[in-house]
């Protein structure tokens, strides 16, 4: 099967929201089979990896089909990172080759030097100085479809306890391109995604779910529209526009969305919505009511992890009947097991562990993969919740210590690790903080060394030192300077009672 079967050829799979710019699927399918040939002829072969640089801009698209019909992994880069961190990800994941949009171009050469293993970079959008053009050589290149085309892998990447991100890989298996996988088939089933469908992606494509969608919608011959960045106004505007059938979100946006005047958000036609999907992060229960009183009963909700261990989600008339819930199990069975590993009763809160839902790695990471399993082959992403009577789910937190500031993930050991380096500092614990726009924000808690005088100077150079060394959504948006923090004589931190000492909205 060829990408270019899926619809007819002049029919568009892409536009960008923003310049309004169009590719159809015949465009795509041959910009595709250049790339393709480009990684081939740098001797790219099936299971092997590269990594994705880009905003979200058209040209990743062909990129991305390319390593994924030849069967690559391959793993989109937040360009939010610092080049530390993003070139840690590259060496991690074994990439040979860095392909980057040419407007990240000092990012890309920054990466590449902490990145001593890469075989090349090459720029996408325009020559850069010092990279391969990428877009010079596919010009040379047939634009004829290949044979045999593959179910290629997006590899992504979540930070760990430790703090150091870690890649979620899954064995590689050479499935036939267009052979539906268990997510794609529910989002068939659940939401009515199909040929006909619209998809309108508000996020940055380098998070699993914006990039999964629109890929998934352009697979089985439906048009993606993807926003160059999210804004509450224009995604109502894309939705009259382009006739949007599915819109997937955090509730971040959604909270943006409603915040708008009755006014603007009665100036657009939305009647073409089937289907408002929203995940990443909890919802609070009066911004999920507010948004099914305005979109209607299409409002659903799924929890899931990139390491595509279970699957819960719940509609509108379910969730209004069990608000607060997730929904039930999708896929996996679903288990609630104490500490002891002991299974609990109904309405008792423990961690959630998934039989019969599949396998995956963390890359590198034979520590944090085996602690994801249990001795009955059960697997869990470390969140905690408890189950009703009728099996709906219900979470109460996510990982514990991950903190979910805007729909991303933010781990307070990597910021610890990174504040706890400063001379000034004895202790540290970060923790979230609700956040009325954001879900949750960051803060530290700083305990500092005898006879180091506490005042904003200190203040101004810790958060300089945060900047410096994390990307900035991971910096703490407040540092609180304190005594003591509390720890167990096995040096432990009581997380949960810094928060309570804490965490107080600022």
């Amino acid at each position: 099967m060829q990408l270019g079967d899926v619809a007819p050829r002049d029919k568009v799979a892409l536009v960008m929201g923003g310049s309004g710019a169009t590719t159809t699927f015949g465009e795509l399918e041959h910009a595709t089979a250049r790339y393709r040939r480009v990684l081939e002829a740098r001797g790219l072969e099936f299971g092997e990896h590269v990594a994705l640089l880009f905003e979200n801009r058209a040209e990743l698209f062909p990129v991305a089909w390319a390593a994924h019909l030849m069967g690559l992994y391959y793993t989109p880069l937040n360009w939010h990172l610092t080049r530390e961190e993003a070139s840690y990800v590259v060496d991690n994941c074994d990439a040979r080759l860095l392909l980057v949009s040419s407007t990240l171009a000092d990012l890309g050469s920054a990466i590449a030097a902490g990145a001593p293993d890469l075989e090349a970079v090459l720029s996408v959008g325009g020559p850069v100085d010092g990279m391969v053009d990428a877009d010079a050589l596919a010009a040379g290149m047939s634009d004829e479809p290949a044979g045999d085309n593959w179910a290629g892998f997006a590899m992504f990447y979540s930070s760990g306890t430790t703090g150091v991100p870690k890649g979620i890989l899954r064995e590689p298996a050479r499935v036939p391109f267009g052979t539906p996988g268990p997510i794609d088939a529910l989002m068939r089933g659940l939401y009515g995604l199909g040929p006909e469908s619209v998809q309108l992606s508000p996020g940055p494509m380098y998070h699993a779910a914006p990039l999964g969608w629109a890929m998934t919608t352009q697979q089985i011959g439906g048009t993606s529209v993807v926003m160059e960045r999210f804004d509450p106004e224009q995604t109502l505007a894309l939705i009259e526009r382009h006739r949007v059938t599915h819109l997937q979100v955090v509730p971040t946006m959604l909270i943006r969305m409603l915040r708008l005047p009755d006014e603007v958000r009665a100036r657009y036609d939305l009647s073409s919505l089937q289907a408002v999907v929203h995940a990443a992060a909890p919802c609070p229960v009066e911004v999920k009511r507010a948004a099914i009183d305005w979109f209607g009963p299409i409002v659903w909700e799924y929890y899931a992890g990139s390491e595509g261990s279970g699957y819960f989600a719940i509609d509108s008339a379910t969730w209004l009947a069990h608000p607060g819930s997730v929904g039930r199990a999708m896929r996996g069975v679903v288990h609630i097991l104490d500490d002891g590993g002991q299974e609990l009763p109904v309405g008792e809160v423990g961690t959630i562990w998934f039989e019969d839902a599949g396998t995956f790695q963390y890359h590198k990471d034979a520590e944090k993969t085996a602690a994801a399993f249990n001795d009955a082959g059960w697997s869990t992403l470390g969140d905690v919740g408890h189950l009703d009577e009728n099996g709906f789910l219900y979470l109460s937190d996510r990982r514990v210590d991950l903190i979910l500031s805007g729909g991303v993930n933010v781990y307070p050991q990597e910021i610890e690790n990174v504040l706890s380096q400063h001379p000034a500092v004895a202790d540290v614990a970060v923790i979230g903080v609700p956040d009325a726009d954001l879900g949750e924000q960051v803060r530290a808690v700083v305990e500092l060394i005898p006879g180091t005088s506490g005042g904003d100077a200190l203040l101004a150079e810790l958060a300089e030192h945060c900047r410096t060394h994390l990307a900035g959504f991971k910096c703490p948006k407040r540092i609180d300077v304190v005594g003591a923090l509390p720890r167990l004589p096995n040096g432990k931190m009581l997380r949960r009672r810094v928060r309570e000492l804490y965490g107080a909205p600022a």
